[in-house]
């Protein structure tokens, strides 16, 4: 029975976008364990009986002295368990866990960029400082440690191929972690008289929630939209909104914060337009692919991952970066034509379907799997 490690810099990670695939990896006979820090979702983990254990990482920190404990903890770890894979998830995970491998002498290593995110594209100065001591370190441990590279879009592929980061033959192009079709599946749009325009994501400037907010006060001057976001802060990244400003904006009624929600495909269900008007570094949002499922119109940015979804004007409308009167005038466009969203989602729902099941996304990532177990 092949031992397989999924590791990620937070345990909310690997139950909203992995637990599929850890499920399926089980039910294929792979003996699973998960390393993550701890948080809210271990216990579901430790339910359905998987083995978990717990990483000191602290993701925002860059003091050295405490990088070097969170390396050391990962390898004891990985020396401990001999795992025959380790699959790594976001950035630390895969600087550390890369390095943590090859101390332990692991020979399946994957990697996993879900997008370039904060670090790759933040302007502040803390994101350029970091940018450009991590780079060498990220090239160094991609080309140098043997790994497989998953890449979910074709920039990010072409972004890291010409940067020098990895070579062609060590990576691969698997556009997203999918969706439960049955799950997120089509239902009639909620018989209300206001059209309800979501937006589920972390709250971050970044995932253009002020954008969202501001289109929202543009329409208020044109339509009764309900305008909600679901979603919490994630005080681990820097662009993170505060529960107070949130809290806020809810109180003037410019839009509705629904919080955290668990039972997503119920949310979608009381939509009728689902909207991501991101500028950040995405791989392929998973939040389009479920609103997409679920049969809603999707309105998202013009931008890597998000093209991968919204195909524009056939199941979604794709509009300019940060430009909340271009959001404005997509949504009213929508609001204002329920055929053209009944279409769009129909369109959507075939789409999803055909390329973006969570089936086919576990298939293709264990098939990477055997590739890299044949070889060993």
């Amino acid at each position: 029975m092949p031992k397989i490690i999924l590791t990620a810099n937070t345990d909310w990670f690997l139950y909203n976008f992995r637990y599929a695939l850890i499920h399926d990896l089980r039910e294929k006979g792979f003996d699973v364990r998960l390393v993550s820090p701890p948080g809210e979702f271990i216990q579901h983990f430790l339910d359905d009986g998987f083995i978990w254990y717990p990483w000191k990482l602290q993701r925002r920190s860059v003091a050295l002295w405490r990088e070097i404990i969170s390396l050391y903890h990962i390898t004891k770890i990985y020396r401990r368990e001999r795992p025959d894979i380790v699959h790594h998830h976001t950035i630390k995970a895969v600087l550390y866990g890369s390095v943590a491998a090859f101390l332990s002498g692991i020979p399946g290593v994957v990697n996993s960029i879900s997008g370039r995110g904060y670090v790759f594209l933040g302007r502040e100065l803390k994101a350029r400082v970091i940018r450009r001591l991590l780079w060498p370190f990220y090239r160094s441990v991609l080309r140098n440690i043997s790994s497989m590279v998953i890449f979910e879009n074709q920039s990010d592929s072409d972004f890291f191929l010409d940067a020098g980061f990895v070579s062609k033959d060590k990576q691969q192009l698997i556009e997203s972690v999918g969706a439960d079709p049955g799950r997120f599946s089509p239902t009639l749009e909620p018989n209300k008289s206001s059209v309800v325009v979501m937006m589920a994501a972390r709250t971050l400037w970044d995932k253009g929630v002020g954008v969202f907010v501001e289109a929202a006060r543009i329409l208020g001057d044109r339509l009764d939209l309900r305008m909600v976001l679901v979603g919490e802060p994630d005080p681990g990244n820097p662009t993170s909104l505060k529960v107070e400003m949130l809290n806020e904006w809810h109180r003037q009624g410019v839009i509705e914060w629904w919080g955290w929600k668990n039972d997503m495909e119920h949310v979608y269900a009381q939509s009728n337009i689902v909207a991501l008007p991101t500028m950040y570094g995405e791989g392929v949002p998973r939040t389009l692919i479920e609103a997409a499922a679920c049969g809603r119109p999707v309105v998202s940015t013009d931008m890597p991952g998000c093209r991968s979804i919204v195909q524009h004007e056939v199941n979604g409308l794709l509009i300019p970066p940060n430009d909340p009167i271009a959001l404005a005038d997509a949504l009213e466009r929508l609001a204002l034509n329920p055929a053209l969203r009944m279409k769009m989602g129909v369109e959507g729902r075939k789409l999803i379907l055909e390329k973006f099941t969570h089936y086919k996304i576990n298939r293709l990532t264990m098939q990477l799997y055997q590739v890299l177990l044949e070889s060993l």
